[in-house]
């Protein structure tokens, strides 16, 4: 299960001209479900969102995590950060999970998410055609890979 993790001020998400989803500052996390992955990538990136010291302290480092910001969290499901680039210039997804495995480990990826941080988790829809809008604080962009936890 790979994540993008973004830092945000505001971030949304608008399917059809019409806004589903919209969050202030917290984090705007796109996931990418690989054919591999189980329950266990899900509860290992949720439990490292959850505490990831990406946010500012009193004296501007980056040392206080979610929980301790009350930042809010919008999670879009995004099967191209399973694309592999290693052959060509056309990505290849045969490492994307397929709908039905894709979709429930998404969805209790969310679920979780929403556990840890004490608080609902907005999203996008499944597998539709969206529109992501958002203004990155800093910037701040981190990757995170359950398969490569170094």
């Amino acid at each position: 299960m790979r994540l993008l993790i973004q830092r945000v001020r505001e971030a949304s998400v608008t399917i059809g001209g019409v806004c589903c989803s919209r969050i202030g500052a917290g984090l705007l996390v796109f996931v990418g479900v690989g054919t591999e992955d189980t329950d266990e990538d899900l509860e290992y990136l949720a439990g490292k969102l959850v505490r990831l010291r990406i946010f500012d302290d009193e004296a501007g480092v980056m040392n206080l995590d979610l929980l301790q910001t009350g930042g809010e969290v919008l999670v879009v499901s995004q099967f191209t950060l399973q694309a592999s680039t290693r052959k060509g210039n056309r990505p290849s997804y045969i490492h994307a999970a397929p709908e039905p495995v894709s979709r429930p480990l998404y969805e209790r990826f969310v679920e979780r998410v929403a556990a840890l941080a004490g608080k609902p988790v907005a999203t996008g829809r499944f597998g539709a055609d969206m529109q992501v809008a958002l203004v990155n604080d800093g910037p701040v962009t981190i990757w995170m890979d359950s398969k490569n936890r170094d």
